[in-house]
């Protein structure tokens, strides 16, 4: 099979399923009389009338750039943390109750102290993704940096290698599919704590707006907005892979390598 083909081949697989589903939910739905849930076909009217438009902007942007600044936040503060933690076992062992705790505590509720602490603009939604998306990221890290090939850490201090360099062929690089894999945690949970931070005493965004639709009864508008946010979260997904794939290029190389395929 040539490349292009299973290039194709995978997005075929990729697009079957959501597309057999829609097809599903149309056919389900056709003959609704039920005003919570309405034919899939009025919600795509009202989706294309109500996003379509000056939501896009005013909404819908506004939403994902709160969400990617929370997320790059997290990200740099969750490597930065992880790397220092991970680096000392007395300090892991020191910190380790601490974080455990920390890690317990929902970030919904630390939403009426980040109102209390930031007001309810923008930086009030940014600290509730970042509160959220920091774990999964910094503990990750924490593992990936513990668990660096002690072989490599020897020839690192056998060439005199330090400082930066060190940092940045060793311990980042050791670390990084369990980062990767801590900031695509990270993501899912920050398209949620985007949609909460937005309930609360927000004018807009996609969840207040959503909120909107809910308690004035425009049903199919609210579910033409659950169908938004399912569709940003696909395309996010979509882009995080992109980005992993060219990230940790070495590291999927390698392992084919190991397996003896191509």
């Amino acid at each position: 099979m040539t490349a292009s083909a299973a290039a194709a081949r995978r997005v075929l697989v990729v697009v079957a399923l959501p597309l057999a589903l829609l097809v599903l939910w149309w056919v389900a739905s056709a003959d609704s009389q039920s005003f919570y849930l309405p034919p899939l076909s009025q919600i795509l009217e009202a989706f294309a009338s109500t996003w379509l438009g000056g939501r896009l902007v005013d909404d819908v942007l506004p939403s994902v750039a709160r969400l990617l600044a929370g997320f790059a936040l997290a990200t740099v503060a969750g490597v930065a943390l992880g790397v220092v933690v991970g680096s000392s076992r007395s300090l892991r062992a020191t910190l380790e109750p601490v974080l455990e705790f920390l890690r317990a505590i929902p970030p919904p509720v630390l939403v009426p102290i980040f109102i209390l602490v930031a007001g309810i603009g923008t930086t009030m939604k940014v600290l509730v993704i970042v509160s959220g998306c920091l774990w999964p990221i910094l503990l990750n890290t924490i593992e990936g940096v513990r668990a660096r090939d002690e072989v490599l850490e020897d020839t690192c201090r056998a060439y005199g290698i330090r400082g930066s360099a060190r940092l940045r062929h060793l311990v980042l690089r050791a670390a990084s599919p369990q980062i990767i894999t801590g900031m695509r945690q990270a993501l899912a949970i920050g398209i949620i704590l985007m949609v909460i931070s937005e309930m609360f005493a927000a004018s807009s965004g996609l969840g207040f707006t959503i909120i909107q639709f809910q308690r004035g009864f425009a049903i199919p508008e609210m579910w033409s907005g659950i169908l938004l946010l399912g569709l940003l979260g696909v395309i996010l997904s979509l882009g995080f892979r992109a980005f992993e794939n060219r990230v940790l290029a070495w590291y999927y190389g390698l392992r084919r390598a190991q397996r003896g395929t191509p």
